[in-house]
């Protein structure tokens, strides 16, 4: 099996190369886009089985923002909730013979990395303005500031090399252990690779909401003293 790090363009368009992860991540958000439209299409008081699911997965991800930041979900729920589905379908692609996850090559879960560092500023700024969230980083002291900011790059770092490890690995267990063995055998570490891309999917998101809810709190105005 290729290693994630050495991508073969599939195509090209101008000089820019277009890679297999690319073109699998579009497909997913095509897919997801053209699910989310039929589910809304008709909404009725009487649920289908397919709303009575979305609804479902609608009132967890707000149970979960509010358990986790304390705050109104209406906020965050289309960003959490978007990065929450669109990682667990994505983990979930494997399922599909000759289709390599998209988190498990480098290109899909650092832009998802970026996409939360730009969503910590963009949160933090819009709830206490450019001043507030920028004070954020001067917390407790002026001396953290150098500290702060580049905590705010390496959480992102993190949540990357976290996701992309993880679900590689996964793929190539997978992968090995079914050239090695009969077809049966790698059913259970299938299995088992589905539940760590449902967890990865989990924990990406919670991590978004708990560094979001810091740079919030950190850039919200605070009462003056009496």
């Amino acid at each position: 099996m290729d290693s994630p790090l050495l991508s073969v363009p599939l195509f090209m368009v101008g000089p820019v190369p277009i890679m297999p992860a690319v073109v699998t991540t579009w497909a997913i958000m095509a897919a997801l886009v053209l699910a989310a439209g039929l589910l809304t299409r008709r909404l009725t008081l009487v649920p289908s089985a397919a709303q009575a699911a979305a609804e479902l997965l609608v009132a967890a991800v707000d149970r979960q923002i509010r358990d986790v930041t304390g705050a109104p979900p209406a906020p965050f729920r289309a960003f959490i909730g978007t990065l929450f589905v669109f990682i667990l379908v994505a983990n979930w692609s494997s399922l599909v013979p000759g289709v390599t996850p998209p988190t498990a090559s480098m290109e899909t879960p650092a832009a998802l990395a970026a996409l939360v560092f730009l969503s910590i500023i963009f949160f933090g700024i819009r709830e206490g303005g450019v001043g507030g969230f920028l004070r954020g980083f001067a917390l407790p002291n002026p001396v953290m500031i150098p500290l702060n900011m580049l905590e705010s790059i390496t959480r992102s770092f993190s949540m990357f090399v976290r996701l992309f490890g993880n679900v590689m690995s996964g793929v190539f267990v997978i992968a090995i252990v079914g050239s090695l063995a009969a077809l049966l055998v790698p059913v259970p570490l299938m299995a088992l690779d589905l539940l760590t891309g449902a967890v990865q999917a989990y924990i990406f998101a919670v991590l978004s909401m708990v560094f979001i809810t810091s740079a919030v709190e950190k850039g919200a105005p605070h009462p003056k003293e009496p």
